[in-house]
């Protein structure tokens, strides 16, 4: 009798193993990841060693939208990932300069972007820049601290992995959607 009940529960632990890896292994490959920030990019919207969870599945179905905070693959090396800003969509022309951003849209009208969650200001030189289609201008937060599309160029929508949803740590911080901004359309 005891080698029955010891069989079952090992039976019963495996199936439970089972079950927790068809569920959780496409949860973490198609629909949410965890991220930590590295560096001082983001801030004051995210500190260095942040942890973060990613969703990954609004942009299989939705494009990224100006304003949302996106990890990405870095255009010049694959293996690392950044978080940014998206400032400029597909189609825009993007008009950096000391007094602010404005984004002129393929239709023709400009936005003056209202970015009162940049603190540490300096937008460097000035400068417009056109994005192209399937790509996206993202800044830092942290402006004069941040390599972003000013230095390197744009980022092709396949190097999009997602956007921040979930800010787990530290837990003070902990927060649905952090560093969410609403900007004109």
């Amino acid at each position: 009798m005891q080698e029955e009940k010891r069989e079952n529960f090992f039976t019963e632990l495996l199936k439970f193993g089972i079950v927790a890896l068809l569920v959780v292994i496409p949860v973490r490959l198609f629909i949410a990841q965890p991220f930590i920030v590295s560096g001082i990019s983001m801030v004051p919207t995210f500190e260095d060693a942040q942890y973060l969870i990613i969703d990954e599945l609004t942009y299989h179905v939705n494009s990224p939208q100006r304003g949302d905070v996106v990890v990405f693959r870095y255009p010049k090396d694959p293996t690392q990932f950044f978080i940014k800003r998206v400032i400029g969509l597909p189609g825009d022309e993007v008009h950096v300069s000391s007094s602010g951003i404005s984004v002129t849209k393929q239709d023709g009208t400009t936005l003056q972007l209202d970015e009162s969650y940049v603190v540490n200001e300096g937008n460097g030189a000035e400068q417009t820049y056109t994005v192209p289609a399937e790509n996206y201008f993202v800044l830092g937060d942290n402006r004069p601290e941040s390599s972003d599309s000013r230095a390197w160029g744009f980022v092709p929508r396949k190097n999009i992995v997602g956007r921040a949803f979930l800010r787990l740590l530290p837990v003070q911080y902990a927060a649905l959607f952090p560093g969410f901004a609403t900007e004109p359309q």
